[in-house]
């Protein structure tokens, strides 16, 4: 697949891959949205190349020329206004995250960025850390774009164990959903969930596609994932802020989790997902159940003492 997933050289100009994405994701929204449904006229007859609507026929919705949309969707990005970039919005049918998606891939492709650098290991405040361990009875964990889990309290990481049974820290939700076989016993609903996953690093892509971590997430997801290849050409965006999620843990069974995500002031790339339970539901009771196996298992690894010995002869 051209762009994100390219190998990055170091005279490579990353807004080349922004331009991709700008095409890509332009091509993929015109090809799903009929002239019928934009409203627009069909002749008895008319033979049409394509399913979806003409790059004129959107220049024509958009109230723009048709030239300039077709230099627009070939990633001519610079100066675009943003009545311009509300009239394709409109014209596409996006919704609030596909429109903000386009914005983001807009300005990267239209500004000089210096070259890319591994960023520092993301840090958690302690007082985010404090506030996580306070949630007693409600699984907690501190996430970034890319889906790395940051941080959690006592009833996450048992919650989400079969993910932390992957020793590459941090942990990370995609790399689980789409790289470990467990991924479609512990998440009942994997297909929602494998979705949800590519529509967010697609949206993380758009806003910090200079972020070398998540080039690497998802070039290595490319290569070892054939669904993850599959899902990704769909150019999908998605706010995925709360929820149900469909659970089974190896240890409790099956659970029914509704969830909320709240974005962590002074972090912008970093944000709070919390699960709960419906009160004296099975998944509540569930919950319980692993906060006591939690416990005894902490307890019993506390007293356990280290063996120092030296191996025998």
């Amino acid at each position: 697949m051209p762009g994100i997933n390219a190998p990055f050289g170091p005279d490579r100009d990353i807004r080349d891959d922004f331009r991709a994405q700008i095409r890509e994701f332009l091509g993929t929204r015109r090809a799903r949205v009929t002239p019928e449904q934009a409203g627009l006229p069909l002749y008895g007859g008319e033979r049409r190349r394509v399913t979806g609507l003409r790059r004129e026929e959107v220049a024509l919705l958009a109230g723009i020329s048709s030239e300039y949309y077709t230099r627009l969707e070939r990633g001519n990005a610079t100066g675009v206004s943003e009545s311009v970039i509300d009239g394709i919005a409109q014209a596409l049918q996006l919704d609030e995250a596909e429109r903000i998606h386009l914005n983001d891939l807009l300005h990267g492709a239209g500004t000089t960025r210096p070259p890319r650098r591994r960023p520092a290991q993301q840090r958690i405040r302690p007082a985010v850390q404090r506030v996580l361990d306070s949630m007693t009875g409600t699984p907690a964990f501190i996430l970034n774009g890319r889906g790395d889990i940051l941080a959690a309290n006592h009833l996450g990481r048992a919650l989400f164990t079969p993910v932390y049974a992957d020793p590459a820290r941090p942990p990370n939700n995609a790399r689980f959903i789409f790289l470990n076989a467990h991924a479609t016993e512990f998440f009942r609903d994997w297909d929602q969930v494998a979705g949800d996953a590519v529509a967010m690093l697609r949206a993380e892509a758009g806003r910090d596609l200079y972020d070398r971590r998540l080039t690497d997430l998802i070039g290595e997801l490319s290569t070892r994932s054939e669904e993850f290849r599959h899902r990704w050409a769909a150019h999908n965006v998605r706010m995925h802020t709360t929820g149900v999620k469909l659970l089974h843990h190896p240890v409790v069974g099956d659970l029914d989790l509704p969830f909320e995500t709240f974005p962590v002031g002074g972090a912008p790339s970093q944000f709070l997902l919390t699960y709960t339970a419906e009160p004296s539901s099975p998944s509540q009771d569930a919950l319980n159940l692993l906060d006591s196996w939690a416990a005894t298992s902490d307890e019993i690894e506390r007293s356990t003492p280290a063996d120092d010995s030296e191996p025998a002869d």
